[in-house]
């Protein structure tokens, strides 16, 4: 069978060609971001962030620019292709992607590392590239983590808790602007009405998940599961007897940290720590 041509020479990956349209149909308009973001209402710098692939977007902003650029469902459909292909994660985490995508509720305990739901670029990079990961995989990777934290966005997210150990709020990025655009992230997020954040203080003393980055999904139908990480490979827990055992450690732990407030602010405290940016 003779191979298939590629007409059109545009990407064949869903993100990519979802970021490809966008610039496509704003160029062919003639029209800046800024222009396109004082005409639609929103932050011009979300359509830069489109157009580069790190971020979908929500529907209502799809179908603004699908009518703006006069194309029907055309960015719609292109959207739900992006959004739900798993094809750009790793093989092993392509069964919990797909779950953690239908989850009604999140929750979730950091133990040396952000979750990737609360990563921004630079620190997901500074990550996967400590995991070994270099060249055009990383960077695949990246956009492909970026996606994933369109789940916390929309009127329809779900709700999401994060316990973080105050190891992985000492653990810097190597470029300090980096960082401190990565703890400016966390504390506006935790600002969301379905965002919850503490912050598990060193000082809590040892406990169940001492060695055990956990994320916790409930499905439709009520059923839960667990998905386990550490350096070099997660597992995801369908069984509800560990399922069980862990979720008691994580009630436990939870019970140690500080509260969403106090943890706000422990952010912050550790955010005025950071040096600014020397001055040109």
């Amino acid at each position: 069978m003779p191979q298939r041509r590629v007409i059109t020479g545009r990407s064949q990956e869903p993100r990519q060609r979802f970021a490809e349209e966008l610039r496509t149909l704003r160029a062919g308009s003639g029209t800046s971001l800024r222009q396109l973001g004082e005409r639609l209402g929103w932050d011009w710098s979300l359509f830069g962030k489109m157009e580069k692939g790190e971020t979908l977007g929500s529907p209502e902003v799809v179908q603004a620019l699908d009518t703006h650029y006069g194309t029907p469902g055309l960015l719609l459909a292109l959207w739900e292709l992006a959004a739900g292909d798993h094809t750009q994660f790793r093989e092993r985490y392509r069964r919990y992607m797909a779950l953690e995508a239908k989850a009604v509720s999140l929750w979730h305990f950091a133990v040396s590392v952000l979750p990737g739901l609360l990563q921004t670029p630079g620190y997901a990079r500074e990550v996967l590239a400590a995991g070994g990961l270099k060249g055009k995989e990383l960077e695949q990777q990246v956009e492909a983590r970026m996606g994933r934290r369109e789940l916390l966005e929309g009127e329809d997210a779900p709700p999401f808790r994060t316990i973080l150990s105050e190891a992985v709020l000492r653990t810097p990025l190597r470029d300090a602007g980096e960082w401190r655009g990565q703890l400016e992230h966390v504390v506006e997020l935790a600002e969301r009405p379905n965002v919850t954040m503490q912050v598990l203080p060193l000082g809590a003393g040892m406990h169940g998940l001492d060695s055990t980055a956990l994320m916790f999904l409930r499905l439709p139908g009520g059923a839960t599961v667990a998905y386990t990480e550490n350096a070099h490979r997660g597992e995801l827990i369908e069984e509800d007897a560990p399922v069980e055992r862990l979720q008691r450690a994580y009630d436990a732990m939870r019970d140690l940290a500080l509260s969403p407030a106090e943890s706000q602010k422990f952010v912050l405290a550790i955010l005025e720590e950071v040096p600014c940016e020397a001055s040109t």
